[in-house]
């Protein structure tokens, strides 16, 4: 295991002197830890103090917390550059692919012997003499002894080559540790020529030529009349198992660079299903192994008569390292998802390597280059008519720095760039959904997710980070999160489900803010991301459009987009909205509704997919299961609840009813609630449906007096038209109550 532990030769360069906050033992010379968890801090004396980071404070750091302590924060830019140091990153790469692996080591008479011995043609073992008395499988157990060996090789190199460009890559992000890495970079390099060189000893640069003809030749005409096909079945049969081997097998002899040998388990495409002892098989097989023969020796003519001493130089850009979320044992990114052609074609023709910036030169056969640059949809290539100037690893313009995250007083922020949030990407997988807080001169402060940020910098605007989500204070969440609670062990009954009165003080609750926060923590996949969602929360409920929040899809076809639980807490379901005593009234009876003011309710927000009755498709909401339950994204369409009364038109999913609203605040769930009160008042009150009989008026009459004097929390007054014409219906409803009160005996 190599050790990537923080040593102190490593250049600090603007962090040095940053205050890190450590714990020790009491004593001048006690090791210097990162937490106090750390199983080497034996003692129940702990200081904590702050220190500043530099090479005193290095050389005291208890190994393990060297190695992987968190000595800052990970969204800081003293916490983005010691991750980027520690782990597997620059110090561990450093150390790596410097030399030959002494469990894994073979030596270069080894190799050599492998690759003649693979270059040879394969006999197979039936293939023997007869008087042979048993086939010759020691040939066939050293055949794949040396394609384990070289297959050991090119992985090696791929490995070597991916290190070194994560090595560079890192050094180009941090200036300062260009001069220090040098040396450490020059050792990588010279190991990965010697590797170069051993893996092209197995590349058949013959074999890649005929590869390359091999693709580009154009379907010849297939004998489908032919009546040694007979036994495959009918001409149409034959034609269309001819045409997929021909199919099959340009695809498989143009990925590599081995010999017809390595193809011949294609001729059994055809005959497969067909009993060998049926009439006409043997000569079926024959003229199937014929025909393709006939196609390897086209593609060998054609690179025999293309011109290999006429060379062209191409160059190739590599594709970026993806994200590891492969199984270790499947190489993915940069070079592991080439195909064997194309790797051959890079071991055997580089010329000049630039491996930070992923390009590279090479000198090739026109045959192979006018392939490259045919692929140029798998891989960025590109055709000089000079040797291209050689590049060197460029320093960042735009390095990591104090000033960039919230590590200093915001006086005293830098401009945030892409590069900057690519870095803090790949630092941490879950920067994908998180939100920040950002102040520019033409938007002003606004909260935006990772993708939109990086879209927007990309095209030149500039932006100061205020914070993230983990940046909110602990005294401000943890309360928050103690008073929302721990989630229930029995999952099933977390929101037991009963009607409830309009006069129950927890009426409409499932559209409040509380509920949100509840739903939020509560859903959180784990226990641990319950007090992140919160703060992911708190930081979307103040985004004026929350189809803002929209981060896109990843290459996956993922959405990045908040935790689903999140956009629980900030919609709440339509099926939970009652909006009957807002409605204009009418001649039902048993509905009618009462025509109270939506007041302060008038512009709570609706998401909903599609509110154009004039485009085909329901409207979803944004949990609708038709929607795939992603949330809201940009291609929504935003109403209020104002727009829900005035028209009537609207198409709606039957399951979902259509639209989720933004939750209301306390305010307008007092209204809400006021109003339920309210209309259920006049029902009662409504000698068309009966029960005067049973009125309790002086009830009635004190539940008046209180929503008479309803006004939003926090204000003297009410003065709006909606407040008066709210006045007019208590009023009428008082008055109302007044008679059947002399009229009940």
């Amino acid at each position: 295991m190599l050790d990537s532990s923080l040593t102190a030769d490593v250049p600090l360069g603007p962090f040095e002197g940053t205050p890190v906050t450590v714990h020790s033992t009491r004593g001048k010379n006690a090791k210097l830890h990162a937490t106090t968890t750390c199983t080497q801090l034996r003692s129940r004396d702990i200081t904590t103090t702050q220190v500043p980071l530099n090479a005193d404070t290095i050389g005291r750091m208890c190994s393990r917390c060297a190695q992987s302590g968190a000595w800052a924060r990970p969204d800081t830019g003293l916490g983005i550059f010691l991750r980027a140091l520690g782990g597997i990153g620059l110090l561990y790469q450093l150390q790596s692919y410097t030399a030959p692996d002494p469990d894994d080591r073979w030596e270069q008479d080894e190799v050599q012997a492998a690759a003649d011995l693979l270059r040879t043609e394969a006999v197979e073992p039936a293939a023997a003499s007869e008087e042979d008395e048993e086939p010759d499988e020691e040939d066939w157990e050293a055949r794949d002894e040396a394609k384990r060996l070289r297959d050991t090789v090119l992985s090696t190199w791929r490995g070597a080559a991916t290190s070194l460009h994560l090595a560079q890559a890192a050094v180009t992000l941090f200036p300062w540790l260009a001069q220090w890495a040098e040396p450490k970079l020059g050792v990588k390099q010279q190991y990965l020529e010697v590797l170069r060189a051993q893996a092209a000893l197995f590349v058949d640069s013959e074999g890649l030529m005929a590869a390359a003809a091999a693709a580009a030749m154009e379907e010849p005409e297939l004998p489908s009349d032919d009546v040694a096909f007979s036994a495959i079945g009918t001409g149409k049969e034959v034609g269309t198992q001819l045409k997929a081997l021909w199919r099959e097998w340009q695809d498989k002899a143009g990925r590599g660079w081995e010999g017809p040998s390595a193809r011949t388990y294609l001729a059994y495409g055809p005959t497969h299903g067909i009993r060998p002892n049926r009439k006409g098989y043997a000569a079926t097989r024959a003229a199937v192994d014929e025909l393709v023969a006939s196609w390897e020796n086209l593609a060998r003519d054609g690179a025999a008569s293309a011109e290999p001493v006429t060379l062209g130089w191409v160059t190739v850009r590599l594709p970026e390292v993806k994200e590891d979320t492969a199984p270790p044992w499947r190489e993915r990114g940069f070079l592991r998802d080439l195909d064997d052609w194309t790797t051959g074609v890079l071991i055997t023709y580089l010329a000049d390597a630039d491996w930070s910036g992923r390009t590279l030169t090479l000198r090739v056969p026109r045959l192979i280059a006018d392939r490259l640059l045919s692929r140029s949809h798998r891989l960025d290539c590109q055709a000089h008519q000079d040797r291209p100037t050689p590049t060197t690893p460029a320093p960042s313009a735009n390095p990591i720095r104090p000033g960039i995250f919230d590590d200093t007083p915001v006086r005293g922020r830098q401009p945030l760039t892409a590069d900057h949030l690519r870095l803090l990407r790949s630092m941490r997988a879950s920067a994908a959904d998180e939100l920040y807080i950002v102040f520019s001169t033409d938007g002003g402060t606004e909260v935006l997710p990772l993708p939109v940020l990086e879209k927007r910098l990309t095209r030149g605007w500039q932006c100061f980070l205020l914070a993230g989500a983990t940046d909110l204070p602990a005294d401000v969440i943890e309360p928050w999160a103690r008073e929302v609670g721990p989630r229930p062990e029995d999952r099933d009954c977390l929101w037991p489900q009963y009607p409830r009165s309009a006069h129950d003080p927890l009426f409409g609750e499932d559209l409040g803010l509380a509920q949100g926060a509840t739903r939020a923590a509560w859903l959180a996949y784990e226990h641990q991301d319950a007090e992140r969602n919160l703060r992911l929360l708190a930081m979307a409920r103040g985004v004026r459009d929350l189809r803002t929040l929209d981060g896109g899809y990843d290459d996956h076809g993922r959405s990045r987009t908040l935790p689903h639980p999140v956009w629980l807490g900030l919609l709440a379901h339509a099926e939970d909205l009652d909006l009957e005593p807002f409605e204009a009234p009418d001649a039902d009876r048993w509905r009618s509704g009462g025509g109270i003011p939506l007041g302060v309710l008038a512009d709570v927000q609706v998401y909903t997919t599609n509110a154009d009755p004039r485009i085909q498709g329901k409207g979803h909401s944004p949990f609708c299961p038709h929607s795939r339950e992603r949330g809201v994204v940009a291609g929504d369409d935003l109403l209020t609840i104002a727009d829900l009364l005035d028209n009537d038109d609207y198409d709606w999913c039957s399951k979902c009813q259509g639209y989720a609203i933004r939750r209301l605040t306390d305010t307008q769930l007092s209204y809400y609630r006021a109003a339920h009160r309210l209309h259920d008042i006049a029902q009662s009150l409504d000698p068309g449906r009966g029960g005067h009989d049973r009125l309790d008026t002086e009830t009635i009459t004190r539940q008046l007096r209180e929503l008479a004097d309803w006004r939003p929390a926090g204000e003297d007054h009410w003065y709006t038209s909606g407040a008066r014409r709210w006045r007019r219906i208590v009023h009428e409803l008082q008055a109302k109550a007044e008679a059947a009160g002399r009229d009940t005996p």
